[in-house]
């Protein structure tokens, strides 16, 4: 006689069956069936590839035209500013390049000089990835093969010898593998929770001596002033009203944008103050808007709409606020459109995602002219790495310290356990995109090489600077 079936609530049908840290990390293991781990250490230039100056003069469609020369002028200085501005091109590669089919929040740009020192709200100074202009859902691996790259062309920029420049790719590798390996053994909150400390980082890098100036740079970070730093440097009077001072071609007033207390501004930052939480909002109700001027900044950010905006609570409270314009990420031809109507949005989004404490004012908006911004402090306690000094050891413990940063900003949106189970513990993986590294900085050389013809031949404009 047939046994009665039993019949499972509804509560019961929906619940999930959670599997074992040990089963995902078999899961991810078994996509090496059919991603091998060696095969991403291939680059080969592919017959049908896209023209890279193509485009490039594709993304700078919507760029203000007479900014366009700065970018290629900065971009023909050497192949690492090349690479920097360069990330449509390696976006279309990437896309040709083998993938586990596993998605993370991508920082989208993942190079070397887009990782650095902050200032988080409670004040304390960590090292995280600090630019999300591309950002989108994309595949892992594109991240860590950027970043991989741009290591091997900052090596080579600081005359490094090939196997030294190796080196700090791979290192930069092997560091994000152990490191997902120990975050698909936390706890999700523990993994949300991560931070990698600056001081305790400094311990790790180079000689007695490096150490010394880096702990310099760091006191001196911490004690900068806006009022007495910056606000002298940044601001004139005008007739008893502070305005931001120009320095043209790179900080200068539109002269088509109305002023500070015009209806049209004053509706952008209602929009920026709506996006922000209620208790920054309040803050913000603190300043008032007095001023804003484009500032010319980056590599790939040149000829897009970025400004400073100066507000002020009192005469000695001055707040300066960093707005850039967001356009669509170089990645959404290959892996699809942002879910958010507002480019803003999507970088902010993204950013609150990857950075394990993001600014006290980040928010988006829509300017005037229908373009899309975020919004972010112009300057925070912010370290940039001083990559041109570094030595060979100097520079394989940063690439060790990007490792860990990407690694904790993908383990935050996807699973660390598939990826980590993926990556194993040999160093299959870490020799593979190493191998890759360097032949990409090969094509990154031609390419830059292709520009400078341009540039000889008359087909491209350059706009030296001083």
């Amino acid at each position: 006689m047939a046994k009665p079936r039993t019949r499972k609530s509804p509560k019961e049908s929906r619940r999930k069956i959670v599997p074992s840290r040990e089963e995902i990390l078999a899961k991810g293991k078994s996509l090496r069936e059919r991603c091998p781990r060696r095969s991403h250490g291939e680059w080969k230039q592919a017959r049908n590839r896209p023209d890279p100056l193509v485009l490039l003069e594709g993304s700078n469609k919507g760029r203000m035209p007479e900014l366009i020369p700065i970018r290629w002028g900065r971009m023909l200085q050497s192949p690492f500013t090349f690479f920097r501005g360069a990330a449509a091109v390696m976006a279309a590669d990437l896309a040709k390049t083998p993938s586990t089919g596993l998605r993370v929040q991508a920082c989208g740009d993942c190079h070397l000089l887009n990782f650095g020192g902050f200032a988080t709200p409670e004040r304390r100074l960590v090292f995280d990835i600090n630019d999300f202009d591309e950002t989108l859902p994309a595949p892992w691996e594109w991240d860590v093969k950027r970043l991989a790259a741009s290591f091997v062309i900052a090596a080579r920029n600081n005359e490094f010898s090939k196997g030294d420049a190796r080196e700090a790719a791979q290192a930069s590798v092997r560091s994000y593998r152990k490191r997902m390996i120990d975050f698909s053994g936390q706890r999700a909150l523990d993994v949300w929770y991560a931070r990698i400390d600056v001081e305790g980082l400094i311990d790790h890098f180079g000689d007695a001596e490096t150490r010394r100036r880096l702990r310099r740079r760091i006191t001196k970070v911490m004690q900068r002033d806006v009022v007495e730093d910056d606000y002298p440097k940044m601001v004139a009077d005008n007739g008893g009203r502070p305005v931001i001072r120009e320095n043209p071609p790179l900080i200068y007033h539109w002269s088509h944008l109305p002023s500070g207390d015009s209806p049209g501004l004053q509706k952008t930052v209602a929009a920026y103050r709506a996006t922000l939480p209620e208790d920054r909002q309040v803050l913000l109700d603190r300043y008032q808007l007095e001023d804003i001027a484009a500032k010319v900044v980056g590599v790939g950010s040149v000829g897009t709409r970025c400004g400073v905006a100066l507000f002020t609570g009192a005469a000695d409270d001055p707040l300066f606020l960093q707005v850039k314009e967001a356009r669509h990420s170089v990645f959404e031809p290959y892996v699809g459109a942002s879910p958010y109507a507002n480019r803003g949005q999507r970088v902010v989004i993204g950013q609150r995602l990857m950075q394990a404490a993001s600014d006290l004012f980040l928010g988006w908006t829509v300017g005037p002219q229908g373009r899309h911004f975020y919004v972010r402090q112009l300057r925070d306690m912010k370290l940039k790495p001083l990559t041109e000094l570094f030595t060979p050891p100097t520079m394989r413990e940063y690439a060790k310290a990007c490792g860990w940063a990407l690694a904790r900003a993908h383990a935050r949106s996807g699973s660390p356990g598939l990826i980590a189970g993926y990556l194993g513990k040999s160093e299959a993986f870490d020799e593979a995109l190493a191998d890759f590294a360097v032949a990409y900085a090969d094509q990154n050389e031609r390419d830059w090489d292709a520009l400078r013809k341009a540039v000889r031949d008359g087909r491209i404009k350059v706009q030296a600077e001083a």
